[in-house]
């Protein structure tokens, strides 16, 4: 996990302890339930894998992964736009997450529920994206966009 991510991660995770409401009368209010999340990938893509366990890592529990031959046909059900798409696609917490999203933006998107975002999409395979952050390449700014009834820039990385 990438230093900024980590901050992030940590500064979400106590916005989402403090949003927790306590009714009178109660000791201590309950850890977050881990959202309900899957994944598809194209059998032969290995960033995937990596990105899958960030993700994991991030949230505590498994992500499954279910490999699919036919990509676009998956990213048609879910919404994806054409020019947002990237090598797999995810839903968690009941939002379409495809590429390299990092782990903090999706924690984010959870706690905030923007209205009318159905997801977010980190476009293509940008080096330094989790899952594409290797030691021998580069790292590439990119950008995280939220789509649905509108699209708009979500985060900024690099």
């Amino acid at each position: 996990m990438q230093d900024i991510d980590r901050r992030q991660a940590i500064g979400l995770i106590g916005a989402a302890a403090a949003a927790v409401a306590i009714t009178p009368g109660t000791a201590a209010a309950a850890a977050p339930t881990p959202p309900q999340m899957a994944m598809w990938r194209d059998p032969g893509c290995g960033c995937c894998s990596a990105w899958a366990q960030r993700v994991e890592a991030a949230f505590g529990t498994k992500l499954p992964v279910t490999d699919s031959n036919d990509m676009p046909a998956l990213k048609t059900k879910h919404g994806v736009p054409e020019d947002l798409r990237s090598c797999h696609t995810a839903l968690i917490g009941g939002y379409v997450i495809e590429g390299h999203v990092p782990p903090a933006d999706i924690w984010r998107l959870i706690a905030t529920r923007p209205a009318g975002v159905k997801g977010l999409a980190v476009p293509g395979m940008p080096m330094g994206s989790p899952g594409m952050d290797f030691a021998h390449a580069p790292n590439q700014p990119f950008k995280v966009f939220a789509f649905g009834a509108s699209r708009s820039v979500f985060a900024a990385h690099g």
